[in-house]
């Protein structure tokens, strides 16, 4: 699959994206919780669509960035961000 046809996949899946300097992109798309969290899913691609770094975004109902877990390249596990959350 060359780079214009998983850019076009990207897009479908996950809707919204954001362009970044040299022909990076950040696509993302959100997740509503049960208790009002939200978590965002993140890709972000290289200028040819090549996955540098997936991670999830966690926020609390109030709307603070409260985890980041990055999966891709190496799965970090959940990081509490500092000051988020209770």
């Amino acid at each position: 699959m060359n780079g214009e046809q998983k850019s076009k996949q990207n897009e479908r899946k996950f809707g919204a994206w954001d362009e970044l300097p040299n022909g990076k992109r950040r696509y993302f798309y959100e997740v509503q919780g049960r208790y009002g969290w939200l978590a965002r899913y993140v890709k972000v691609v290289d200028a040819l669509e090549r996955t540098i770094k997936f991670y999830q975004e966690i926020f609390d109902e109030d709307g603070r960035l409260v985890e980041i877990h990055e999966k891709y390249p190496v799965n970090k596990g959940h990081i509490r961000v500092k000051g988020g959350g209770r």
